[in-house]
């Protein structure tokens, strides 16, 4: 049953990780799925609606990031490799490549199956470790799962992006507030450059030290209802 969309293959992938203890977040860091167990490095999985070129080229570029790096492709009609070939031919390649193979399957009356057609090997690439302590900071600084990996053309429920509306949140339930307020709700210390950057244009400047909310702060929450709803409760703050 052919998929309209790449982003399709993004649950029934995420479902195959989180079976085996990882957690799993689309569209970290332009990777279309990225899953983390422990302190295992992170496996990074393309996704792809079909097994070709331009999906080896972006995950051998990913090898920078990680030895762990699969593509993923819905299964071909009948079940036969892609373009001709056979799958050990597909096999050989992607183990030449250093990379890892999943196939998902899609059904009418039930859930998409998942095989592993074979596992990523080492490849003799130097990692950039800068990149890859970035990708995963990125990660574990995010609260959830908010972006559905394959996604393009939309804005992304980045960390930045979290901890701006995290503040905003706070802004709409408390009235305006200083940065010391503010961080000691969020514990977040880069609140004061947060607030300052302004990047998305959601604060401004109340008063000397006081922020409160713009026009498209306030309409940054009605877009983003979803995450803001995951906020913990705030307690009282220390007044200044």
């Amino acid at each position: 049953m052919p998929i309209q969309n790449e982003t399709e293959l993004y649950a029934p992938v995420k479902h195959y990780f989180e079976q085996r203890g990882y957690t799993v977040r689309g569209e970290v860091k332009h990777c279309d799925l990225v899953a983390i167990r422990g302190d295992e490095p992170p496996v990074i999985v393309e996704l792809k609606k079909s097994f070709n070129i331009p999906l080896l080229v972006q995950a051998i570029d990913r090898l920078k990031l990680t030895q762990d790096v699969y593509v993923a492709f819905e299964l071909p009609n009948k079940g036969k490799a892609p373009h001709r070939l056979q799958w050990e031919d597909i096999r050989r390649l992607c183990r030449m490549l250093g990379l890892g193979v999943l196939t998902v399957q899609f059904y009418k009356r039930k859930q998409p199956t998942v095989d592993l057609v074979c596992e990523p090997t080492p490849y003799m690439l130097r990692s950039n470790k800068r990149a890859s302590l970035k990708l995963v900071t990125e990660f574990h600084e995010r609260s959830g799962d908010y972006n559905v990996g394959g996604s393009n053309k939309m804005k992304l429920m980045t960390a930045y992006r979290e901890k701006s509306l995290h503040c905003v949140h706070l802004l709409k339930l408390h009235g305006p507030l200083s940065p010391r307020q503010l961080r000691e709700f969020t514990n977040n210390k880069a609140v004061p450059s947060l607030l300052q950057q302004n990047y998305y244009g959601w604060f401004i400047r109340q008063s000397r030290g006081i922020y409160h909310l713009t026009p498209s702060g306030e309409k940054a929450l009605v877009d983003y209802a979803h995450v803001a709803a995951s906020f913990p409760p705030s307690s009282q703050f220390k007044s200044e």
